[in-house]
């Protein structure tokens, strides 16, 4: 790991910054949402926005470095997520906050994509899945740091905007003065959609549903916060609760997904999250159990995304993993899209606990669905599966392919009968 910090200190410095900013920004507008007088469903739409925009990104940025390189797409891209960050505390409406989380999304993907892409290149085969690993840690780490921060300041003034946007801007110092060289870019084949699902009806079904899970999870949190009448601190502690639990659970599942029957445990965790959220509807707990439930969805939902990719790759060529993995992120990004909308809708015809029913039901589903995919196909024995990779959801395919191919790497191979 020391290899990896004195190669990569500077870019895991600028992503730990960057994830600061990016997590004070979702959960902030929540909050400022229900002070500027936004109601639950518009506010849905706004945080929507983001993963449409994050969506988008992943298709276009790609041509961009092809056309102008990564550091004038980086450099270009940081100055507008920065200059978002303020203008959100300029325009409080709704309108205005759609089309800025749409920006917002969109630079924030083509920021990950160079990112990843320098993360490889300054990595070697031996020290890739460390790195990656640091990445993803740096990831967390910023995000769960910026609910804490979220209590320096009064949401209703400018000051809470400001301190993202300048952690935004410091953050891209550090990598564009770094020595590295910029990195050769590779665009991804893609894979037809009926390819994929004929491949793993289960991953494509469980992708989508994810993506509609996380995205509700982390964009609404705060929204659901605000409506129930929490105050910041509250908010801040059970959104922080949700990525610790999902930083929390990655490694342990990650184990027992290489040594059992993965649609198993898909289908243990994903009822376990179903069960707790339904808890939650029926039982109305106080504000502590709801914040140990949030971490335990989180502990759910980001070790499910890494789960059900490597499922998916069970049944594919190692060659076919980058165009697969290509579009299992768009399947997550169109699920990603639809789940705050649905649970906004939902809040406004049940109630604030809407939010927790949402998840609930997807969860459910997801259960159900892996429960009779076990009916219709074999096992596959744990030895002869993939590696598990950890990643979060919000990782770009770049990610994702450089993930599965250094847990590929680090897989012994089978011993000889």
């Amino acid at each position: 790991m020391i290899d990896v910090l004195k190669q990569s200190w500077a870019l895991l410095l600028g992503i730990l910054l960057l994830m600061v900013g990016n997590g004070m920004q979702g959960t902030l507008l929540g909050i400022r949402g229900e002070i500027e007088g936004i109601d639950t469903f518009h506010m849905s739409l706004v945080m929507s926005a983001y993963f449409a925009g994050f969506l988008f990104g992943s298709r276009m940025v790609p041509g961009m470095i092809a056309r102008v390189g990564h550091v004038r797409v980086f450099a270009a891209l940081g100055s507008l997520i920065s200059a978002v960050l303020i203008l959100y505390a300029a325009a409080p409406n709704w309108y205005a906050w759609t089309a800025l989380r749409l920006l917002i999304g969109f630079c924030f993907s083509g920021v990950y994509i160079t990112a990843e892409s320098w993360l490889n290149a300054s990595s070697t085969n031996a020290t890739r899945g460390r790195a990656l690993s640091a990445y993803m840690i740096m990831q967390m780490v910023g995000i769960t740091a910026a609910q804490f921060l979220l209590n320096v300041g009064d949401p209703a003034g400018w000051f809470l905007f400001v301190i993202p946007s300048v952690l935004v801007s410091i953050a891209f110092t550090p990598i564009l003065l770094s020595a590295s060289p910029a990195p050769r870019f590779d665009t991804i084949e893609r894979m037809s959609f009926a390819r994929l699902f004929r491949a793993s009806p289960l991953g494509c079904v469980g992708i989508f549903l994810m993506g509609g899970i996380f995205s509700a999870l982390f964009a609404m949190a705060s929204v659901w916060g605000t409506s129930v009448g929490l105050g910041v601190r509250e908010i801040s502690s059970f959104v922080a609760a949700i990525y610790i639990g999902g930083l929390v659970a990655q490694y342990p599942i990650g184990w027992l997904s290489d040594r059992m029957d993965r649609r198993v445990l898909i289908l243990a965790l994903s009822a376990l999250g179903a069960v707790a959220m339904f808890a939650v509807v029926a039982l109305d707990p106080p504000f502590g159990v709801i914040l140990f439930a949030g971490a335990l969805m989180g502990g759910v939902a980001n070790p499910l995304y890494s789960l059900l990719l490597a499922y998916t790759n069970d049944f594919l060529e190692l060659s076919d993993m980058p165009a697969a993995s290509a579009g299992l992120m768009f399947i997550n990004g169109v699920g990603a899209v639809t789940g705050p909308i649905l649970t906004g809708w939902l809040m406004g015809a049940t109630g604030s606990n809407g939010f927790f029913l949402f998840l609930g039901v997807l969860s459910a589903g997801l259960a159900g669905y892996a429960g009779w995919r076990m009916t219709r196909r074999p096992s596959v024995p744990p030895e002869e599966t993939g590696a598990f990779a950890v990643l979060s959801p919000a990782a770009t395919t770049l990610a994702v392919e450089l993930a599965l191919e250094a847990a590929q790497e680090d897989t012994p191979e089978p011993s000889a009968p």
